[in-house]
């Protein structure tokens, strides 16, 4: 292992991220089809086009889950053996308390007060899963969209090693506030950064914020190869790389089933991913994520991280929806031998 110079700090992680209900459903092509969704993708929608959707699952086995994808992450640092606080915008409702209830249980520290029912419910996303383990996203975000700036909980960050804020804050104009203020809050506090593209769309849409921010901000970036292509406008996945490492010091570039390229202090290394059947790569991004920030705020090294995160990448499309059960903390030794 390295050593870490911040094991000082009590927490690994401050996750900031959209406070989402996850509503799984097994769905065939045709129903994705039908719905004239982009298939692979999210999509954002209001209340009465995602309550259609969720209309014509009737008769579907329908799984819930607390979510959205900084959740999911620091629910995989938690399992881990790590520990995180989180901050995301729930309602007042039913939804609301699932969530906080949910992640608590899953040893996540979340006290984010929640707003009344008069702005909005929580917000939640159906998430269906076609045959060939592929995963479309239709979010309405309710009131995750009004996650302050005040809601950051500074005193709560000082005490963490990492942040980390999903790119999909980006679409509403306080998250993204919020996303802003706790970058800037962790480099006053001398907290290092991370962050998550999350989306190729985002990358599109939010091109110039996300370059700023990165150039700016950021001590990590986590990204997958159709993200880091968006990102650079460059087809090879290899020259994307060199480009990563000329603005970043360390970055997790993923690539599907093959792994992941870990770009670090000007230097490449390719780490191999896990072969395995997969039927929904839902939550495999997030649960990569949880691997390698676990594995950077515990003393291992950037390519141990990167392998544990591909392992329990590897575990989660074995299974539906976007998380495992219980702790893997167990597995660490047999992935990663001292």
């Amino acid at each position: 292992m390295t050593e870490n110079n911040q094991d000082s700090r009590s927490v690994d992680v401050f996750g900031v991220g959209n406070a989402l209900v996850d509503i799984l459903a097994l769905v065939e092509d045709e129903f994705v089809r039908g719905h004239g969704l982009n298939r692979g993708g999210m999509t954002l929608m209001d209340s009465e086009t995602q309550g259609g959707i969720l209309h014509d699952l009737d008769g579907n086995l329908l799984q819930m889950r607390s979510g959205g994808s900084a959740a999911n992450t620091m629910i995989g640092l938690a399992q881990s053996g790590g520990k995180a606080y989180y901050s995301g915008k729930v309602a007042k409702d039913t939804n609301g308390e699932f969530y906080r209830q949910d992640l608590l249980a899953a040893g996540i520290s979340f006290d984010v007060h929640p707003a009344t029912e008069s702005n909005g419910p929580t917000g939640t996303c159906v998430v269906l899963t076609t045959p060939d383990a592929e995963r479309t996203m239709c979010t309405h975000l309710g009131v995750s969209t009004t996650l302050a700036a005040t809601d950051i909980d500074v005193d709560r960050l000082s005490h963490c090693k990492y942040s980390y804020v999903e790119g999909y804050l980006w679409d509403a104009a306080e998250p993204r506030k919020a996303s802003i203020e706790t970058m800037e809050q962790s480099k006053r506090l001398g907290v290092k950064v991370a962050f998550t593209f999350s989306d190729g769309f985002l990358v599109d849409r939010f091109a110039d914020d996300f370059h700023k921010v990165v150039s700016e901000y950021c001590d990590v970036i986590l990204c997958n190869a159709d993200e880091v292509r968006s990102f650079f406008k460059e087809e090879s996945l290899s020259e994307c790389a060199r480009k990563m490492s000329d603005i970043a010091d360390l970055a997790f570039i993923t690539n599907g089933a093959k792994g992941c390229m870990v770009v670090e202090n000007k230097q490449i290394v390719e780490v191999p991913g896990y072969p395995v059947h997969a039927i929904d790569t839902v939550g495999a991004g997030d649960a990569f994520a949880g691997g390698v920030l676990f594995g950077i705020t515990n003393g291992y090294t950037s390519a141990q991280a990167a392998r544990w995160g591909n392992f329990l990448a590897s575990m989660v499309v074995q299974v539906q929806g976007p998380r495992l059960e219980g702790s893997q903390a167990h597995r660490l030794s047999k992935v990663i031998p001292s």
